[in-house]
């Protein structure tokens, strides 16, 4: 049996040009759908093979992800610790220096006022030469060898625990 080869169109898909016999046999038919059935379940496995491929990526740069977070967060954990111990180590320190401050302010109020009661005359503003060779007291005469141990020694102590403070 003779058959013509003429080509009437092309492969439904639009796949390629696939002759179709005018007056071919069922057989040829068969086999050219069979071919374009083996050609279809190639291409959806290499699709399929490449999607795998694309997940897989995916998911291997998910997992870098999280083990790049977790180390950054344990990190970050660390941070904090070590800030908070400072934090911690920074205000206790503080208190030990404000009740230092508050003593310190308790002793230089209390200086004062034995400097004013040893010596009122800073406080009313009377002369210094008067009082240092008028009295002729103890006080005087034990610095009145050294000067500078003088001038300081009835000088009030001029400082408050404001200064201290910030």
């Amino acid at each position: 049996m003779a058959s013509s080869s003429t080509t009437i169109g092309t492969s439904s898909g639009g796949s390629g040009p696939y002759p179709i016999q005018g007056s071919g046999s069922e057989k040829d038919l068969q086999h050219v759908m069979d071919q374009r059935k083996k050609k279809r379940m190639i291409s959806n496995r290499e699709s399929a093979r490449r999607s795998r491929m694309r997940k897989q990526k995916h998911l291997d740069e998910l997992a870098t992800q999280l083990s790049q977070l977790r180390k950054e967060n344990n990190q970050m954990i660390s941070s904090v610790t070590i800030t908070t111990q400072h934090y911690m180590n920074v205000e206790t320190e503080n208190r030990v220096l404000r009740a230092q401050v508050a003593e310190l302010s308790q002793q230089l109020q209390s200086l004062n006022e034995i400097i004013a009661f040893v010596n009122p005359c800073v406080d009313s503003g009377c002369g210094f030469m008067e009082e240092l060779y008028g009295s002729g007291t103890e006080f005087v005469d034990e610095f009145s060898s050294n000067s500078l141990s003088y001038v300081y020694a009835n000088q009030a102590i001029l400082a408050s625990a404001d200064m201290f403070m910030y």
